[in-house]
C-alpha cells in the first residue's frame, strides 16, 4: 500500500507542475471562467481527463512508437496552430460586443467539454510528455497491476483538476469586480496568447521539417 500511495503522489506533484505551466488550456480556463465562473475549470478537465484516459490505454496498447515519429509531430502541430487560430479569431471578432454574462447553458457546458478534449490534443508537446515521461511513469506503475495503474492516473488528474478548479475559483471570485470593458480586456489578451502559442507550434513543425530535409 505504501508504495501505491508513493506512486500516486509522486504522479500528483509530477502532474501539478505540468499543469502550472502556461499552455493554451490554462489560457481557455482563464477566459471561460471570466465568463461562466468556477464550473468552466472542471468543465474544461473533464474532456481533458477523458482525453488522457483514452490516451492512457492506447499507450498500453503500444502507440508510443507512432506518437514520436517527427511526422505526426508535425501534422499535430500544424492542426493544432489551425485550432488555436480559429479559437483566436472567433475571440477577437466577439471583442466590440462582448459583454459579461454569469449564466451558462447546458449547451455551453457540453462544449466546454470538448473544448478541454481538443485544446489538449491540440498541443503536440502534451502528446510528446505522455509518449516520454508519462509512458515510463506508466510503465513503472503497471509492475504493481491495475492498481498501480489506477493510483497513476488518478494522481495525475486530481493534480490537473485541483489546478484548475484553483485558476477558475480565483478568477470566478472576482469576476463580480469586472466591467464590460476590463472583461473585454482579458478576453483580447487571451486571444492574444492563444496566437503567440499558435505561432509556436508552427515554428516547431518548421522546425522538425528543415532538420529533416538537412
Amino acid at each position: 500500500m505504501l508504495t501505491l500511495l508513493t506512486i500516486f503522489f509522486s504522479s500528483f506533484v509530477i502532474a501539478l507542475s505540468g499543469a502550472m505551466m502556461p499552455g493554451p488550456l490554462l489560457t481557455a480556463s482563464v477566459s471561460e471562467s471570466s465568463r461562466r465562473g468556477f464550473i468552466a475549470g472542471p468543465l474544461l478537465m473533464i474532456g481533458h481527463s477523458l482525453l488522457e484516459l483514452a490516451l492512457v490505454i492506447a499507450l498500453l496498447l503500444g502507440l508510443a512508437p507512432f506518437l514520436m515519429l517527427d511526422e505526426v509531430f508535425i501534422v499535430i502541430a500544424i492542426a493544432g496552430a489551425g485550432f488555436l487560430f480559429w479559437m483566436a479569431i472567433g475571440m477577437f471578432r466577439t471583442l466590440p460586443t462582448l459583454s459579461l454574462s454569469w449564466d451558462a447553458g447546458t449547451e455551453e457546458r457540453g462544449h466546454l467539454v470538448i473544448t478541454g478534449a481538443l485544446l489538449s490534443i491540440a498541443n503536440p508537446y502534451w502528446l510528446i510528455w505522455w509518449a516520454t515521461i508519462g509512458l515510463g511513469y506508466l510503465l513503472h506503475s503497471r509492475q504493481f497491476g491495475m492498481w498501480g495503474i489506477f493510483f497513476f492516473f488518478t494522481g495525475h488528474i486530481l493534480a490537473d483538476f485541483a489546478w484548475y478548479a484553483a485558476v477558475s475559483v480565483a478568477v470566478g471570485k472576482g469576476r463580480h469586480f469586472l466591467s464590460d470593458r476590463l472583461y473585454r480586456g482579458i478576453i483580447g489578451t487571451c486571444a492574444t496568447f492563444l496566437v503567440i502559442f499558435a505561432c509556436y507550434f508552427v515554428y516547431a513543425a518548421l522546425h522538425k521539417v528543415m532538420l529533416g530535409n538537412l
